[in-house]
């Protein structure tokens, strides 16, 4: 096996349709042309696969192999399957800063089995929702990552706010200016869908909304594409109640480095 090379645009795919769902980031920055990979494999094809840009996402096996990447980047986080994250923060951790925070363990849910329908007023997001929005994403963002975007880079998550407006892949049911609930997709492929930032203002919480509006969402996104997925951190228990409480099944664990 030759060490670490850009693959095709081909090799990825075959790669990742080996695991549609751990690989789903992968396979969606891939078809939009979007980052840089380096991947190692043989003649039967990628054995790993790692997108070296402000996140660095290692899948399959010897990630240990994009260390050297790792370390010359100026990533904001490690993210992807447990395993293959240890592999590569091992042999890369002597030559990073220390991160922030380490997130093993957290849980990826899947759905394929349209749920109960939640009898909400979700819709997809537009324009003229960005004003609403923007505010909601960044405290999203900051619960779930603990960094204030709008302050960190507020014209860059500006900007990817109203891309994801743009790109058809937000949904909000919103009530008199109130979010009730409302969701973004992180990744979209032909075979999954992964959601992000699923969020429910403060101050309506805890009346069963955001497991209403996440059942509707789910099923308009099983419309159009086999499994709905995401992942949580394992001492969210609010969320996981959520998910559980949809029918969502858990599978493998994903490890976050959050510098």
């Amino acid at each position: 096996m030759r060490g670490a090379f850009e693959p095709r645009l081909d090799e990825i795919l075959e790669f990742c349709a080996r695991e549609p769902v751990e690989r789903v980031f992968l396979e969606d920055i891939a078809r939009r042309g979007l980052g840089r990979f380096a991947a190692l494999g043989g003649r039967d094809g990628l054995t790993a696969l790692c997108h070296l840009g402000a996140n660095i996402v290692p899948s399959g096996r010897g990630c240990a192999a994009f260390a050297g990447e790792a370390v010359h980047g100026s990533a904001r986080m490690v993210i992807g399957e447990e395993r293959a994250v240890g592999e590569l923060w091992q042999a890369a951790a002597a030559r990073m800063p220390p991160p922030r925070d380490d997130r093993p363990g957290q849980p990826v849910y899947v759905l394929d089995e349209p749920p109960e329908a939640g009898g909400t007023g979700l819709r997809p997001a537009t324009g003229d929702d960005f004003d609403l929005l923007l505010p909601a994403c960044a405290a999203a963002h900051r619960e779930e990552i603990g960094i204030d975007p709008l302050e960190r880079d507020p014209e860059g998550f500006r900007w990817r706010t109203r891309a994801q407006i743009d790109e058809g892949r937000s949904w909000l049911w919103e009530e008199d200016g109130t979010i009730l609930f409302k969701a973004e997709a992180s990744a979209w492929t032909p075979s999954a869908i992964q959601l992000q930032q699923v969020w429910v203002d403060p101050a309506v919480r805890n009346r069963g909304h955001a497991k209403r509006g996440l059942r509707d969402l789910c099923r308009l996104l099983l419309e159009r594409v086999p499994i709905v997925t995401l992942f949580v951190r394992p001492e969210n228990a609010p969320a996981i109640r959520v998910y559980d409480g949809i029918g969502m099944r858990r599978t493998i664990c994903y490890r976050s480095l959050v510098f």
